[in-house]
């Protein structure tokens, strides 16, 4: 069993930034891809982006190429999306997730899941 705990979000103006984190504690989070997903209300949870084990290998949605940035520090337990020049379409719970072997852009391919955290991009 994975726990992640997701921190970070808030409310911010469009065109600032967010990091947000999350952590799994234990000794095993080096053997997991990460990814970020996100559901606004009356929408589908969609991917974001995802990392490989190493950190050596990053993925993103189109809607978020340029804007976002995935990484981890594997010592830290710890995997982070940061978020430039916001936008209101942005406005989501973020949700990261870890599954074993490859990064997946797939909701099903993922095994654990935090509990989101609510990211608010105002106009």
């Amino acid at each position: 069993q994975v726990q992640l705990v997701e921190s970070g979000g808030g409310l911010v103006q469009a065109g600032g930034s967010l990091r947000l984190s999350c952590v799994a504690p234990g000794r095993t989070f080096s053997s997991y891809a990460m990814g970020w997903f996100r559901q606004a209300p009356g929408k589908e949870r969609e991917f974001v982006a995802a990392i490989s084990r190493s950190g050596s290998n990053t993925y993103y949605a189109d809607s978020v190429k340029g804007r976002f940035s995935i990484s981890r520090d594997n010592a830290k337990n710890s995997v982070y999306l940061q978020m430039n020049s916001l936008k209101p379409e942005d406005t989501a719970v973020y949700y990261c997730a870890a599954r074993t072997w490859a990064p997946n852009s797939e909701i099903y391919a993922y095994d654990y899941w935090g509990q989101g955290t609510q990211v608010t991009v105002s106009s």
